[in-house]
């Protein structure tokens, strides 16, 4: 083999192996296009819905129609859901949100058998040992709630304004990374929704680009 086109393999094996890495990241952050059952749209009634909680209590969205409300979905094995768990950056928004009377509702449309899955026992576990505060940890196994929204990752943020209609949608933040030391300098797009709806005022940012781990719903 001459030279030349020894160099030229080895390249194209390089190429090869650095297009297989990109390619390994980008599946990691891959958000899946989930088609909701109903349009859902800033400035359009909240889709409706139905769920248990991990304690076994029903909840229905319209019940608290006259409150804002978010809907949190999570993953607590996803890197992106623990990069704000374990900077206590969620659980301080939960705690600033909930006691000024928003509803929180984290929402867990993992399937059985994939990453993310919990019982209602497991739910309160991690809910107790997190410290996190929500007002309820919604159980969606069979994933109907979180298509009907359309959420595509872990997180993907939802704001509900006291009308019922939507406020905003998409991530917490935009610093989409996994990396801790972001939460600091990040503009937190709940944070500021919440504040605009407080104020009567309108959501300056109402729809980003959510980031993190694919919705793990059933094969």
């Amino acid at each position: 083999m001459n030279s030349i086109l020894k160099n030229s393999l080895i390249g194209a094996a390089l190429v090869a192996v650095s297009v297989a890495g990109v390619a390994s990241f980008n599946s990691f952050l891959k958000t899946d296009t989930i088609s909701a059952a109903t349009e859902v749209k800033i400035g359009a009634p909240a889709p409706n819905f139905t769920a248990t909680d991990s304690n076994g209590k029903n909840h229905n969205l319209t019940d608290f129609k006259g409150k804002t409300v978010v809907l949190e979905w999570t993953n607590h094995d996803c890197p992106f859901v623990k990069k704000h768990y374990e900077t206590n950056n969620m659980q301080k928004l939960q705690k600033s949100a909930t006691s000024q009377g928003v509803i929180w509702l984290s929402i867990v449309s993992s399937a059985p058998g994939q990453q993310g899955f919990v019982n209602g026992a497991k739910a309160n576990e991690l809910t107790k040992s997190r410290n996190a505060s929500p007002t309820a940890v919604i159980l969606d196994p069979d994933g109907k709630i979180g298509k009907l929204y359309g959420a595509r990752t872990t997180p993907h943020m939802f704001v509900i304004a006291p009308n019922g209609n939507l406020a905003y949608m998409g991530a917490i933040d935009d610093k989409p990374t996994a990396n801790k030391d972001d939460v600091a300098t990040a503009k937190n797009f709940v944070a500021e929704a919440l504040t605009a709806i407080k104020a009567g005022k309108p959501v300056a940012v109402a729809t980003t680009q959510p980031y993190g781990c694919s919705v793990k719903y059933a094969k």
